[in-house]
């Protein structure tokens, strides 16, 4: 579990540099990087290395998915 929200976090922070959204803090990173991964695992599947049962590719893609749409509903663009 813990191992899950330290990759959490550092998927979180990539999506989040990789949009240029970044500096979002370390639990919406985690929040980021989970829900990324989710949502990374549903749109293009289990491919790639993974690491705590998260498939990085989709997971780094996702987690900016997300990143994206939260700032957008949130103003911040």
């Amino acid at each position: 579990m813990i191992w899950k929200l330290i990759v959490g976090a550092l998927i979180g922070s990539i999506g989040g540099a990789l949009t240029k959204k970044g500096g979002q803090g370390c639990l919406a990173n985690i929040l980021a990087g989970i829900a990324g991964s989710y949502v990374g695992h549903a749109l293009l599947g289990d491919w790639g290395p993974s690491l705590a049962g998260m498939a990085l590719v989709p997971s780094i893609i996702g987690a900016a998915l997300v990143t994206i749409v939260v700032a957008h509903f949130l103003g911040r663009d």
